[in-house]
């Protein structure tokens, strides 16, 4: 019975849903500022009558209540803010906020999480319990939104028994979900390495340290903390970004700074690897007649997708659209603040399929020619609700 009232009230959402989604990638906002992004979501909460409160600054926090509402309490929790990309897309919803674009699809997950809103407010009647709904800022930068969320009780009266999101996936065909059970999502921590010398003459360099020289060497050494002292079978990513210093080719300058990330799904090598990486950069520095800073900031932790919680999600996901449309996932070394979420409640996090090879819509997340097929808001908006009313 809910899981025909859902299908149909889905499917007869798409032009709302289209829209919805159109307007807030026209209008993307930075993480931490999406004022005028929240005030849309509370004034589209308004119009359906769902109480909301203010929370992390940008967040808004929503609450639909069915039958018996202490009975059972689940949360669904989407991100709303975009990245500092400049949009190569030529459609009429293109971002009118240069340098600013919904790359990661979170305008998806907004749109979604509006219309699952929707959709249980108009089927409260049939199912019951609790659903809070989590309009989360900030995904995209440190310290992560949902860190803030959570200090500030988006977790508690009531504490919700299991969290579910979704993330569009460009890879996967529209019209599939992907799940994956225990690990997910790695942690993420930034390193940033300043080396410091009395620089001098680029044709006397027996006068001076050289930085440049120094930072290749680390850069190089630095791999071997994955390769030789991690275990193999133990995923771990060491990769450095940005390299800067000197701007001439006969001066050693005095300063080059290093800027990488470090992934890894075993929090006891994660901390182990940051110790390593300082006392290794430490003694090449100092051998090679150079001070060094290193700055390691410790970012999201790893996601793990609570098995019970993910078997029960598969298995309604499995019921919602066809067992041919659901595909098991692979982990994954990129990083996602849900994953402090997990660390709480259990929770599941799947992938939304995007794509549509047909008709070109191939572009990857956090790539300026992102887009979707918008065929994918209905099934969003539908399974998220449907895990918020029976999941």
């Amino acid at each position: 019975m809910i899981k025909e009232q859902i299908l149909a009230l889905s499917e007869s959402l798409n032009a709302e849903l289209i829209s919805t989604r159109n307007h807030l990638h026209s209008h993307p906002e930075l993480s931490f500022q999406e004022y005028n992004t929240a005030n849309y979501i509370k004034q589209r909460l308004d119009e359906m009558a769902i109480s909301f409160t203010e929370i992390a600054g940008t967040g808004v926090l929503a609450v639909v209540t069915g039958k018996d509402p202490s009975s059972r309490t689940v949360a669904l929790r989407a991100d709303i803010d975009a990245l500092p990309i400049i949009e190569e897309n030529n459609v009429p919803y293109k971002s009118t906020q240069h340098g600013v674009m919904h790359a990661c699809g979170h305008d998806v997950h907004t749109t979604c999480l509006l219309g699952a809103a929707r959709i249980l407010v108009e089927t409260r009647n049939a199912w019951q319990g609790t659903v809070k709904l989590l309009f989360q800022p900030g995904e995209e930068r440190d310290p992560g939104g949902a860190s803030i969320m959570i200090k500030e009780g988006a977790l508690e009266n009531p504490k919700p028994e299991r969290i579910f999101a979704l993330h569009v996936d460009p890879r996967l065909e529209v019209g599939k979900l992907s799940f994956l059970k225990g690990m997910a999502m790695a942690s993420c921590d930034e390193i940033a390495i300043t080396i410091k010398v009395k620089g001098g003459h680029a044709a006397a360099p027996h006068l001076s340290a050289d930085p440049i020289a120094i930072a290749a060497q680390i850069i190089v050494t630095l791999q071997q903390i994955i390769s030789r002292q991690n275990d193999p079978f133990n995923p771990s990513v060491l990769t450095f970004g940005a390299i800067h210093g000197g701007t001439v080719s006969n001066v050693i300058p005095n300063e080059v700074k290093i800027m990488g990330t470090f992934r890894a799904m075993n929090e006891e090598w994660r901390f182990k690897a940051h110790r390593l990486v300082t006392a290794q950069t430490t003694a090449i520095a100092n051998s090679l007649g150079a001070e060094v800073e290193i700055n390691i900031g410790v970012g999201y932790p790893f996601v793990r997708n609570d098995e019970q919680v993910t078997t029960v999600a598969k298995q309604l996901a499995e019921d919602y659209l066809g067992t041919s449309s659901i595909v098991d996932g692979a982990p994954r070394m990129g990083a996602e603040d849900f994953a402090y979420y997990t660390h709480v409640v259990p929770g599941c996090f799947f992938r939304l399929g995007t794509g549509n090879e047909s008709r070109g819509i191939t572009s990857n997340i956090h790539t300026s020619t992102f887009d979707i097929d918008d065929r994918a808001l209905a099934i969003g908006a539908g399974m998220m609700s449907y895990l918020g009313a029976v999941g």
